[in-house]
């Protein structure tokens, strides 16, 4: 009986160490195929620099930007194509954004400064065509307004006397003689339409001779308008052709427009143009593009264009400066991206496109037109992509631009020279900025004032006029010169 006990107590041991065996067993089967998903059965064959430069580590670590080295496993991608991965805590802190590449209607508006000027075909000047003297001024004032056929002054000349008192004479010996004497009379009448015929030269019409000998000449305003020039002084001496007035008409005027060199095709001759001065801030005057001058300023790089408009109540003074809006036409729907995001190296244009899983890489683009925020894409990226539109962090310094364009997509580098100067900042109008600069000797260039292209908008967003600066800048085809960096001076 003993034994028999003995015997069911074993046999239940044994049973349930058989259970705990096969359980372990099962657990330990199961977990396997998950330690070798956590590698995905991949071989870790070393990290990679994040800024495509060629530089691997075997163990991890960072780049000076305190950006983590990039694992590269056996079997994956690892072509320059693959782009530069940051992480979206970096992202946020970079203030990275980005934007979808879509389809908008590039509407530019060309905008150019200049100055306000005498329509040339209403200017008139007063010049007697005989020698005299000045007896009496009627118009004494420069600026005077005046109307047409307003006396001026009153002038002797012993010539315009001796003139008028030569057909008087031969006037009444014509009709004096008798008709027995036709010959005679024939060489007065002859005489007196000499006479009248060299006072009509003088601007003296025959009316005014008839009436008998003047002592004067009352010259009158040959237009309406306002005196511009007044050399007559009353009792002053003239001389033939001597100009004793200019009178202009201001009830049209000009205004001449330095329109850039890269917007000239987009104004018309004929066009609409919208003028503002500063002078009247609330109002806006309309013209239109008479015509665009054949020639080109080599030291603005600007193209004259002149604009017709009407002056009513002569608001619009000479010489005065003002803003222009050409009416562009030709709007279509293009591929474009916001203008920030194109980034001018010198050499070519690119957009950093996201990739998608916090990559970036670079895509060298052809643009086209460039609006007043957008730039229309040629080729280079395609409709529904994302391109980075602000926060390029990578382009804060012309180092960094060179290592991203030429690490991030495998391009060749930009083989422009750079060159340092520094200066300040005079104007910028979007695409270009005016630089008046001391001497640059890596060009044996002297100390002066050129217009620059800006890699990037962004650049000089936040430098106004007048602001010391030192940049820097890179010839990238000859006479256009791009600033790669630029910093304020404290």
């Amino acid at each position: 009986m003993k034994q028999l006990a003995i015997v069911v107590v074993v046999a239940s041991l044994t049973a349930l160490a058989g259970y705990w065996l096969g359980s372990r067993g099962k657990v330990s089967h199961g977990d396997t195929p998950a330690a070798a998903d956590a590698t995905g059965g991949k071989k870790l064959l070393y990290y990679r620099n994040p800024m495509g430069l060629p530089d691997t580590s075997p163990v991890p670590k960072k780049d000076p930007m305190g950006m983590d080295y990039l694992p590269v496993y056996a079997g994956e991608d690892e072509t320059p194509d693959s782009g530069v991965k940051v992480s979206a805590e970096k992202v946020q802190k970079s203030g990275v954004k980005s934007v979808v590449v879509a389809r908008r209607v590039i509407d530019r508006a060309v905008r150019a400064a200049g100055r306000i000027d005498v329509d040339e075909r209403r200017v008139f000047t007063v010049a007697p065509k005989f020698e005299g003297w000045i007896e009496r001024l009627h118009v004494n004032v420069t600026g005077q307004p005046v109307a047409r056929g307003q006396p001026l002054f009153e002038a002797y000349s012993p010539e315009l006397v001796s003139a008028q008192r030569e057909y008087a004479i031969a006037a009444k010996a014509a009709a004096e003689a008798t008709p027995e004497s036709s010959d005679s009379r024939n060489a007065m009448q002859q005489l007196a339409e000499a006479s009248l015929a060299r006072l009509a030269n003088w601007n003296v019409d025959a009316e005014s001779a008839k009436n008998g000998v003047s002592r004067t000449l009352t010259f009158r305003s040959p237009a309406a308008g306002v005196v511009t020039e007044k050399k007559a002084v009353q009792g002053m001496r003239f001389m033939p052709g001597e100009v004793l007035y200019q009178i202009a008409d201001l009830s049209s005027v000009w205004m001449l427009a330095e329109v850039p060199e890269q917007d000239i095709a987009q104004v018309k001759s004929g066009g609409k143009a919208t003028l503002r001065v500063d002078a009247y801030p609330e109002k806006s005057f309309e013209g239109r593009v008479a015509y665009i001058y054949p020639t080109l300023n080599a030291q603005t790089r600007t193209v004259p264009v002149r604009i017709e408009l009407a002056n009513p109540g002569g608001l619009l003074k000479p010489a005065m400066y003002a803003q222009v809006e050409f009416e562009a036409g030709g709007a279509r729907s293009v591929l474009a991206v916001p203008a920030s995001a194109v980034i001018d190296s010198g050499t070519r244009k690119v957009v950093v496109a996201e990739l998608g899983e916090g990559r970036f890489g670079p895509r060298e683009v052809k643009t086209g037109a460039r609006g007043d925020a957008f730039i229309e894409i040629v080729e280079g990226v395609k409709e529904g992509e994302r391109v980075v539109a602000a926060g390029n962090f990578l382009i804060d310094s012309e180092s960094n631009l060179k290592a991203a364009l030429g690490g991030l997509g495998g391009m060749e580098q930009p083989k422009a020279v750079g060159h340092q100067a520094v200066g300040k900042l005079d104007a910028n109008d979007g695409a270009t900025v005016t630089i008046s600069h001391e001497p640059v000797a890596s060009l044996k260039w002297p100390k002066m004032t050129m217009e620059f292209v800006p890699a990037n908008a962004a650049l000089f967003a936040d430098i106004k006029p007048g602001t010391p600066i030192s940049f820097e800048f890179v010839e990238r085809k000859p006479g256009e010169w791009v600033v790669t960096k630029v910093e304020r001076i404290h």
